[in-house]
């Protein structure tokens, strides 16, 4: 173990650590995506840490979790799991040895020393200090001052103990600048000694994040602020290993439109669930971004590049933030509307898998699939919302949902002449001199119209609900260019019959 040196204080190196004991959080992504894109702006190190350290939660399946929602949001690592590095292993419970060696030092420096007061003992006092005025504060260092001598015996005789931190007396206050929140004061009388190693030797999280962030180089420890009331803890940890301390950015929660902090009762809270909803990476990530961030206070659509370069602690702000998913829906359509056929095929599979597609047919019809892009591009605020406006462009020759109120709206309003009206259109559909093609075959049946005095739009809606199911759909000469002649004839003869019985 050695201290930071001046070299590695001038490259950044920063850490995303989760915990894998679920799906990755937003608060815990957005803490993420500030580290990816500080380490990027600055030529640093962006270094993914596994607190893996509950051994009933941290499992591989819940580690692998973490690590496909990193890849989903397009989060690259430069040491950590399935990279390497020099500052390995990138898991806490590979790590003990360096937590021994930690506390070997701690011992020698005097910084630590052992505590043979039993759970039960501890309750007690506790007990009796919340029934005095002023309530209880903290561990009264019964075995502070022990007599070395009888520590050691005790410890030899194989008594169980803990090891606590002893926190130096008449320690000033407790200080640090803050990147976001600016100079924070802590009284050090405030903080009792507390325990670095348990029972049975395993660290405690103040005490193993340290280690871990000293060992590995970290000069900025960037994460929310429900663990700024660690940070004198740890700094008093830091001080009593002879480590320098890092910078610190504490960022501000992420609250629900109700005010509280976001969670599952305000609908997805993972990553992993806005990724199964349809949301697009890069629209996640610049929407994260902007949680507590911004560019100039006024850009809204920011790329990744001009995030990694953009991106500084400066303009983080300790102003809670609202996640407002109408917001996000916006920005996905944004996506959605600029990234290209190529790419939307890509990204939709899973939906147009609903559809009844397939990975052969997308590669033997790539036209029909690219084809679909334009009809929807602008329609779209996330993925998942496909089958609801595709669906009939997979029906083949069935009409397999014919909605109701458009059939009574359109087809069997009185007067609407809805009869003659697909009976036009398929005389000109069915011309099979005439190119298969969406503006001819407008055209074609629009023309028609004016000779049979039928206004386009009591032309074409019969036609609509004929082909689409419903009066609601993608551009419908687009759509039908895409579709087999053959399918939308019998679609046509379907529900003639079915509604005018012809």
């Amino acid at each position: 173990m050695s201290t930071l040196t001046d070299t590695n204080k001038m490259n950044v190196r920063v850490r995303f650590a989760p915990s894998p004991t679920g799906r990755l959080h937003v608060g815990g992504a957005r803490t993420a995506i500030y580290n990816w894109a500080f380490a990027r702006a600055t030529g640093g190190d962006f270094i993914l840490r596994i607190e893996d350290t509950d051994p009933e939660r941290s499992t591989e399946e819940n580690v692998q979790v973490i690590l496909n929602a990193m890849k989903w949001l397009g989060l690259d690592w430069d040491e950590g799991p399935e990279v390497g590095g020099a500052s390995g292993p990138y898991f806490q419970t590979q790590r003990m040895d360096t937590y021994t060696a930690a506390l070997e030092l701690m011992k020698e420096r005097g910084s630590v020393y052992p505590c043979f007061c039993t759970k039960e003992e501890l309750d007690v006092k506790r007990a009796q200090a919340e029934a005095t005025e002023g309530g209880y504060s903290g561990y009264d260092r019964t075995c502070r001052n022990l007599d070395p001598a009888e520590a050691a015996a005790r410890i030899e005789a194989g008594e169980p103990h803990v090891w606590r931190l002893r926190v130096p007396e008449n320690h000033g206050p407790i200080e640090f600048d803050d990147a976001v929140y600016g100079h924070v004061s802590f009284p050090a009388e405030v903080m009792d000694d507390m325990i670095v190693v348990r029972t049975d030797g395993s660290p405690t999280y103040n005490f193993a994040v340290v280690c871990d962030d000293a060992n590995m180089g970290i000069t900025h420890v960037i994460r929310g602020d429900d663990h700024l009331s660690n940070t004198p803890r740890q700094i008093l940890i830091y001080e009593a290993l002879g480590f320098d301390v890092p910078t610190f950015a504490h960022l501000s929660m992420i609250l629900g439109p109700d005010g509280k902090k976001l969670s599952k009762r305000h609908g997805a809270a993972s990553v992993e669930e806005f990724a199964e909803r349809g949301y697009l990476p890069d629209a996640m990530v610049n929407f994260l971004a902007l949680l507590g961030w911004s560019l100039d206070g006024e850009t809204t659509l920011i790329d990744r590049e001009t995030l990694c370069h953009e991106f500084s602690l400066e303009r983080v702000t300790k102003k809670d933030a609202v996640f407002d998913e109408t917001k996000l829906d916006w920005m996905n359509g944004q996506y959605i509307k600029d990234m290209g056929a190529a790419a939307w095929v890509q990204a939709s599979l899973p939906w147009l898998f609903e559809l009844g597609a397939t990975a052969d047919d997308v590669a033997a019809r790539p036209e029909f699939y690219l084809g679909l892009y334009p009809l929807v591009a602008e329609r779209l605020q996330r993925l998942d919302e496909i089958p609801g406006k595709l669906a009939f462009m997979f029906w083949g020759p069935e009409v397999r949902e014919l909605d109701e109120k458009s059939v009574n709206k359109v087809l069997k309003k009185e007067g609407a002449r809805a009869d003659e009206a697909l009976v036009a259109c398929r005389s000109i559909l069915a011309d099979e001199s005439r190119a298969w093609e969406a503006k001819s075959l407008e055209e074609a049946c629009r023309a028609l119209g004016e000779e049979l005095e039928l206004k386009p739009k009591l032309l074409f809606q019969p036609l609509r609900v004929a082909v689409c199911g419903n009066m609601v759909s993608p551009p419908l000469f687009e759509s039908i260019e895409l579709l087999p002649r053959e399918d939308v004839l019998a679609r046509i003869d379907y529900v003639t019959k079915e509604v005018f019985g012809g």
